[in-house]
């Protein structure tokens, strides 16, 4: 089908505004009476709280509000789970916990405040490691888990284990009695933080009528405007959530973060309320992916083929567990860890653990980079047992149309050999190489999510298009894509749509951004809306020029009887009609797709032998879709997907020493910049198979997971030594050559 819009590359509606400095983020927004809120944090890792003195700090000129944690003792929240105190009431559980709060009339001003806060601490025994926090003799950090809202389930006796999810089909110890060899490894990834441009900021006010206006950087404000319902014990009309822009997100910024701690100082003064991270806090405090250890047991035979699998995947959740993605508690990507291979019995276990660590929260493809990683990883030495190639090992045992993945999940129009393939011939995998430059291969799958979102579009008596969305878009092209749905339904040039963004007041729900599923479910909520705001205007032309309806059609800016050829510009029959039309979409599909989408990748590097220094040369990466909607989006997309996971494999890391946050600036934790990004090459393969308007599929968060394997079994294949723990530096490639 021949499309006027879609499939063309088109750029970003918001992007004037952006590079012009005109978009509005929530620390821009100005009300009058605005309060600086700034909170205090603990240097413990974990303590009890003997004594705050604050009458100091209420003295200091321009002070309003003073809080502790004796002020919003018992109230909890979370995404979910609600373990997370407003202020820590009795004892702090990391180094960087909330201990008090201030408002004042400028930044300076609370800040001031706050050095004069005394606190006395006595400090508790702390567990910094996931694996000594299952120790019987470890302290147990949250006794009352039990009594938390929202605990998936139970526990028998309170644990540092909180959550526990297990997916199992076959017999595993039939699958390891068939096996001639069976391969134990043990991996273990560090945390990475989303290093968005703005932090995490909001700003709470509550209006004349008693109702709690919020503007805060989430992507998610209808299950954010829930969560402090629950929380704070108000009836979810009181609460809107009003439309910013959002500085990034990265899976980071859906957490309500001090939202509700900026309510309780709005409430105490009557005035609003802002608060804005700063990178320290960021660092030190805020939700970063998950460190995890992964241990995986696999049995083979000797001709190659996988027989049985299985993994234990233990996540680090730090302090709390309020900050994980909904309706989870623990991680989807756990399940990852067998796989896109055909395995007959197979045992995988992801566990929740608190530790007296930053807490862990949502980062793009939740678990899923931790665990391809170490699923990747083994394949290759796997492999290696094996005497066999890596690409030939994984062609044996990809699964192929038909069959199940590791979990039982049948998908449909399955390409994972075809993207494998497509990867390594662009790559030149199997060309020679010079002396110390390796090729190493990594592959995943992932689906688009589900989940509700509702739109209109409005034509009006000026000609003028609207498309009203319930999305808060953090910089995904979100609003691009919805006006090219738009405009290819009503055969009209971009420029005549504009986008609108409602609060939270104008429809009941919408689950967000995540999960790559803004395109297959806003999108199609647009495309409903498009369509039925056509069949309005046919309905009004019909009405007005007295032709047959059903020989109407819409023809850009006008209407044309397909039979006469006759036509009129629809905005003139709008004036006469007097109002304008509007059709809305609502779409509400939490079902897995029926198809997913399979990334393969290659990364060449270059080793250093007598440093172990790595020089990634060039960076492949294949990709299975549906009908690209945009691709200039697409493709950035892409890129910066790859790029952030060429920082999760080779240099960034949360550090810890004792608890504390060692990389609290960004002179210390190290993102990638211009230097280190090398050659890339993008295949992609479209098909007309996928769940969105078109055909379309997810993009975003599928580059993610196989980037950061693929160099680590580029440098095995370059100097012969395996890195089981991320990020593959020189230092640790350098001590593995010398243990060699």
């Amino acid at each position: 089908m021949a499309y006027t819009t879609i499939g063309q590359p088109t750029v970003r509606v918001e992007g004037p505004e952006k590079v012009t400095g005109a978009m509005r983020y929530t620390a821009d927004v100005a009300l009058p009476g605005t309060l600086w809120g700034r909170a205090l944090r603990s240097p413990l890792p974990h303590a009890r709280v003997l004594r705050l003195e604050t009458s100091r700090a209420r003295q200091v000129a321009g002070v309003h509000a003073v809080l502790t944690g004796a002020d919003v003792r018992g109230i909890r929240y979370g995404r979910r789970l609600f373990d997370v105190p407003v202020l820590a009431d009795d004892r702090v559980r990391f180094a960087g916990e909330r201990v008090a709060a201030v408002a004042a009339e400028d930044r300076d001003a609370a800040e001031e405040a706050l050095a004069l806060i005394d606190v006395e601490y006595e400090e508790l025994p702390a567990v910094f490691d996931p694996l000594q926090a299952l120790e019987p003799d470890a302290p147990l950090l949250h006794p009352e888990v039990n009594r938390y809202i929202g605990l998936p389930k139970p526990l028998e006796t309170p644990s540092n284990a909180f959550v526990r999810d297990t997916w199992s089909k076959g017999n595993i110890d039939e699958g390891f009695a068939q096996a001639d060899l069976i391969i134990d490894d043990t991996f273990t990834v560090p945390r990475q933080h989303q290093a968005y441009l703005e932090p995490h900021s909001c700003l709470v006010w509550i209006d004349d009528q008693g109702r709690v206006q919020v503007w805060t950087s989430s992507k998610v404000p209808y299950q954010v405007k829930e969560q402090l319902s629950v929380a704070l014990g108000l009836p979810k009309e009181r609460i809107r959530l009003n439309p910013v822009a959002i500085g990034g997100d990265y899976g980071g910024k859906g957490s309500p973060m001090d939202v509700p701690l900026a309510y309780f100082l709005a409430l105490r003064t009557g005035r609003p309320v802002k608060m804005v991270m700063d990178y320290v806090e960021e660092l030190t405090a805020g939700n970063p992916r998950h460190a995890a250890v992964i241990q995986l047991k696999t049995g083979v035979r000797r001709e190659g083929t996988i027989v049985a699998h299985q993994a234990r995947v233990l996540f680090d959740s730090g302090a709390y567990g309020g900050f994980k993605p909904t309706p989870a508690v623990n991680l989807g990507g756990a399940s990852k860890a067998g796989g896109p291979y055909k395995i007959p019995h197979v045992h995988i276990e992801g566990i929740q653990v608190y530790t007296n660590t930053v807490p862990g929260g949502f980062m793009r493809a939740p678990g899923e980079p931790q665990t391809l990683f170490a699923i990747e990883s083994h394949i290759d030495c796997i492999a290696r047992r094996l005497g066999m190639d890596p690409l030939d090992f994984r062609l044996r045992n990809l699964i192929e149309d038909g069959d199940e993945t590791p979990t039982g999940t049948r998908y449909q129009g399955i390409r994972a050999k075809q993207i494998l393939e497509a990867a390594v011939a662009a790559a030149g995998y199997r060309a020679a190489k010079a002396d110390n430059v390796g090729r190493g291969i990594a592959i995943g799958e992932r689906p688009p999510a589900g989940g509700e979102s509702h739109a209109a579009v409005t034509l009006n008596p000026d000609g003028a298009v609207t498309v009203h969305t319930s999305i808060f878009e953090p910089g995904t092209g979100t609003y691009t894509v919805l006006r090219q749905i738009v405009a290819e339904e009503l055969r009209l040039p971009l420029t005549n749509i504009q986008v609108q963004v409602w609060d939270t007041d104008a429809v009941p729900f919408d689950t967000g951004v995540g999960g790559s599923r803004v395109t297959r479910i806003a999108g199609q909520a647009a495309y409903q809306a498009a369509r039925e705001a056509s069949r309005a205007l046919l309905r009004v032309a019909a009405d007005l020029l007295d032709w047959p309806e059903e020989s109407i059609t819409l023809c850009g800016v006008e209407v044309v009887h397909q039979e006469t050829g006759a036509s009129h510009p629809w905005a003139q029959l709008l004036r006469r009609w007097g109002q304008p039309v509007v059709g809305r979409g609502s779409v509400q599909d939490m079902s897995i797709s029926p198809v997913t989408s399979f990334t393969a990748q290659v990364a060449e590097v270059s080793v250093d032998p007598e440093t172990g220094q790595i020089h990634l040369l060039r960076f492949t990466t294949a990709h299975d879709v549906g009908k690209v909607l945009n691709p200039l989006d697409h493709q950035g997309q892409i890129e910066g997907a790859v790029v952030q996971s060429i920082g999760y494999g080779l240099m960034e890391e949360i550090g810890l020493d004792e608890g504390k946050v060692t990389s609290a600036n960004f002179g210390d934790y190290k993102i990638p910049n211009i230097q280190d990004i090398p050659e890339l090459k993008t295949v992609v393969l479209e098909s007309e198979s996928g769940p969105g308007p078109y055909n379309a599929r997810g993009i975003g968060e599928n580059p993610l997971g196989p980037v950061a394997p693929a160099i680590a079994n580029a440098v095995e294949d370059a100097v012969g030594v395996r890195v089981k723990d991320l990020p593959v530096t020189a230092e640790k490639v350098y001590r593995a050559l010398m243990g060699r």
